[in-house]
């Protein structure tokens, strides 16, 4: 390998995706947006438990999404003191539909999915999708490993970025409260290198 080849090498990012423990919300299945519900007690369980699996990894930046939900993971999983607040990394704005479960909308709307769906007063999947590339741009540029403290639709959408450009792809990429996921290259591939693993207690 040539000096520029391993210098590239060495920029590319491995980013590890942290979905925040459970809420009240995240057990009802209603879509919790820009409502700022706190962990409940087991979920605070499940974000201290993080911390076994994150020691000893060394991140380079740690970003989080500014609710509330997300901070305390951070700080349970022993992040927190290196931790940035990343605007970008919120929730997906559900608009009218924030605090609603799938089967209540779709009961007015019929067959209506966060997926394909308007979303009256809230962001499109054109939008959220924008939100995403963005920060990717911006962690590609930044290179290192790099921990993303988000919530679950927003990390299925990134995820879906980033290895097909396509926030549509985050329909099939299903994740739980409090799991991890790591995304990174296979030679010069964007690629998912793990999903989904569960760090319950």
């Amino acid at each position: 390998m040539n000096a520029t080849a391993a210098a590239q090498a060495v920029a590319r990012p491995e980013i590890w995706l942290i979905r925040h423990g459970e809420t009240e919300w995240s057990l009802s299945g209603q879509h919790t947006g820009r409502t700022d519900i706190p962990l409940t007690p087991r979920g605070r369980e499940q974000a201290h438990a993080l911390a076994s699996h994150l020691a000893g990894q060394r991140f380079d930046r740690v970003l989080t999404s500014p609710m509330s939900r997300a901070l305390e993971t951070c700080h349970q999983a022993g992040l927190g003191e290196q931790a940035e607040v990343e605007p970008d990394l919120s929730e997906w704005n559900y608009g009218i539909y924030e605090g609603r479960t799938t089967k209540e909308i779709s009961d007015s709307v019929p067959g209506w999915s966060v997926w394909n769906s308007p979303i009256p007063e809230g962001e499109s999947l054109e939008q959220i999708q924008a939100r995403a590339r963005s920060l990717i741009q911006r962690l590609l540029a930044s290179g290192g490993r790099i921990a993303l403290f988000s919530h679950a639709h927003f990390l299925r959408v990134f995820g879906g970025c980033w290895i097909g450009d396509s926030a549509a792809l985050g329909a099939h990429l299903f994740l739980d409260t409090a799991s991890i996921s790591i995304l990174g290259f296979d030679h010069e591939n964007r690629a998912i290198r793990q999903w989904n693993t569960r760090c319950a207690p």
